[in-house]
């Protein structure tokens, strides 16, 4: 880990090293364009090959197999949609929002209602009093112990990791965002209003063609493994060993993208899938950073490799660190303080 010996700044001066990972913020058109390619194809691919399965009448183990490569797909089209929400994966801005919303209505999120609570993420990661917004919940053990038993039992049926990736990411994807978000603008309300008209256009011509059933039985298992990994993936960004928060007027900016943002590191395979998203605590430091240019960044800066990486192994055991203990300055499990 990073040093804690600046954790009383609140905007401490950036090293000198900062100023070189300015050189991986520019957009490049061709290697935005070669993602879009690999990834919307063979996606759409997918879709009708699960499609023919569905009219062959193949069994439904076999779609729900393919579904599986069209989610991790999707949870790539979701990256670029993330970027593009971030104004970093063209250089046009144009092209970024336009991007954002095809991907959006994919992905079923609106694009500006999205972008502009993730914004709120970025601007109080790692903030005690300013959790509540494109956040994971998370309670103190002060705050859980002072809670009242109704709300004991929420959090931890929210904090249960079948619920929370099962119920939890189905009930968010389907129904959460099909609404603006607490302190949207006319903007915002706009991005949800088109994102459901468009899905509502979609559903009305796939009950004009292939049949409603069919669309449902290939987009609702694909939509669901996708935001399940897109829920464990947003998780594990800010819920591990060794993760730094702090209270607002100690908070430090620095700590809060190195500490405060996991490294996961994951096979080659999964690292493309998921768009270099594990090189999480680099997008926190530079967010208009695009994916594909996230590991070059961390290649080249030895600093950004004294991060100490997360495993697919060591992050399971953040399944179980469901409340942040201020006295001991740590994630802790139920049980600890039962």
């Amino acid at each position: 880990m990073i040093s804690n010996a600046n954790s009383a700044k609140h905007k401490p001066a950036m090293p000198d090293w900062y100023a070189s990972t300015a050189v991986y913020l520019q957009p490049d058109l061709r290697k935005a364009v070669w993602q879009c390619i690999n990834t919307f194809v063979p996606y759409l691919a997918l879709w009708l090959v699960m499609l023919y399965a569905i009219q062959q009448g193949y069994p439904y183990w076999t779609i729900l197999a393919l579904a599986v490569g069209a989610a991790a797909l999707l949870v790539r089209i979701f990256i670029f949609f993330h970027d593009c929400c971030h104004n970093s994966f063209f250089a046009s801005h144009r092209a970024n929002t336009v991007l954002g919303y095809i991907a959006g209505i994919l992905t079923f999120t609106p694009f500006d209602d999205w972008r502009r609570t993730h914004g709120v993420h970025h601007a109080s990661a790692g903030d005690l009093d300013r959790r509540g917004v494109g956040d994971v919940w998370t309670l103190t053990v002060n705050e859980y112990r002072q809670a009242s038993g109704w709300k004991r039992l929420a959090y931890r049926f929210f904090r249960n990791p079948l619920f929370m990736l099962g119920p939890v990411s189905v009930v968010l994807v389907l129904v959460v965002q099909r609404f603006p978000s607490k302190g949207a603008k006319k903007k915002q309300i706009y991005s949800v209003l088109l994102t459901n008209v468009a899905i509502l256009a979609i559903l009305g011509l796939a009950g004009a063609t292939i049949g409603l059933p069919a669309y449902v039985m290939i987009q609702l298992p694909i939509l669901l493994i996708a935001w399940a990994a897109g829920m464990w993936l947003f998780y594990i960004q800010h819920q591990f060993e060794g993760v730094y928060w702090a209270r607002h007027e100690k908070v430090d900016t620095l700590l809060v993208a190195l500490n405060g943002s996991s490294y996961y590191r994951l096979p080659p395979l999964l690292q493309w899938f998921t768009g270099n998203i594990g090189l999480h605590h680099i997008h926190h430091l530079r967010p208009r950073i695009p994916n594909y240019n996230l590991q070059q960044c961390y290649d080249e800066t030895p600093s950004l490799q004294a991060v100490t990486p997360l495993s697919i192994r060591r992050s399971l055991k953040s399944l179980w660190m469901n409340l942040w203990d201020e006295e001991q300055q740590k994630l802790v499990s139920f049980r600890s303080v039962a």
